[in-house]
C-alpha cells in the first residue's frame, strides 16, 4: 500500500481520531483498517477501537506515521539510519511538541534522516592509516557520523520539542 493512499496524510493525531470514529459510527470496518495500516496501525488495534472506542494520544499517532515512514524508505535491516529512527521514535515518547511535529505534514522522516546525513557529509574526517589498514583496504576512508548526542540535537532542531 503506497503512503496515505486512500485517506491522505493527517495533519494532527485529532484529525486521525476524527476520521477513524467516523468510521467507527458509519460501522465500516473495511475502511477503518485501511485508515489504521495508512497510520501505522493494525488489524489488532481496529478491534479494540471497535469494541472501547479510538482514544489515541499524540505520541501513539506519532509512533504510527513514523512505522509508516519508515516501511516506506525501505532501509535495509542492518544499518544505522534505523537507531536514528529509533530515536525520532523515543523523542517522540519524551516529548509531546516533537510528537505534534512528527505528526504534521510539514515534518517528514526522510527529511530528518536527510539533515543527519547531511551533518555527517558536513563534518566528515579522514580515518587515520593506522586504523584503516586493519580494514585490509588501501582505500581512503573518511568518516562523519554524528554521535548519539549530536543526532539528537539534529532531530530537535528539525521537529522542535524542548531544548
Amino acid at each position: 500500500m503506497a503512503l496515505f493512499e486512500k485517506f491522505g496524510e493527517m495533519d494532527s493525531a485529532e484529525e486521525f481520531v476524527k476520521a477513524a470514529e467516523g468510521l467507527i459510527n458509519e460501522g465500516d470496518k473495511d475502511s477503518l483498517l485501511i485508515l489504521a495500516q495508512e497510520n501505522g496501525f493494525d488489524e489488532e488495534d481496529v478491534e479494540d477501537w471497535l469494541d472501547f472506542g479510538c482514544e489515541i494520544s499524540i505520541t501513539e499517532a506519532a509512533v504510527g506515521k513514523l512505522k509508516v515512514e519508515e516501511k516506506e524508505l525501505a532501509l535495509p535491516t542492518d544499518i544505522l539510519i534505523h537507531d536514528w529512527v529509533d530515536y525520532v521514535r523515543k523523542m517522540s515518547l519524551e516529548d509531546v511538541n516533537i510528537a505534534k511535529a512528527v505528526r504534521t505534514k510539514e515534518k517528514n522522516l526522510a527529511d530528518c534522516i536527510g539533515k543527519i546525513m547531511q551533518r555527517a557529509f558536513e563534518n566528515q574526517w579522514a580515518v587515520p592509516a593506522n586504523i584503516t589498514e586493519k580494514t585490509k583496504t588501501s582505500a581512503r576512508v573518511t568518516f562523519g557520523i554524528p554521535s548519539e548526542i549530536a543526532t539528537r540535537k539534529i532531530i530537535r532542531e528539525y521537529y522542535g520539542g524542548k531544548a
